[in-house]
């Protein structure tokens, strides 16, 4: 369950950057009250401790036969 809450919020923050990169639009700092705002430093943190947690999926075995 924890890897697909991890992978949903990255796909989030990855579909922020990439509105950031094509549009200049950061969608949370928009919703945040800019990229200094508390809670756009909360979902930036939350979004970063997923990635540090889907750093683990390339390192599991995930073969169900063994």
């Amino acid at each position: 369950m924890m890897d697909k809450i991890a992978l949903a919020l990255l796909i989030i923050g990855g579909l922020n950057w990439g509105s950031v990169g094509l549009f200049q639009f950061d969608l949370v700092a928009f919703v945040g009250g800019g990229s200094d705002g508390l809670i756009s430093r909360v979902i930036y943190t939350v979004v970063g401790l997923s990635a540090l947690w889907c750093i683990t999926l390339l390192f599991r075995d995930t073969d169900k036969n063994h």
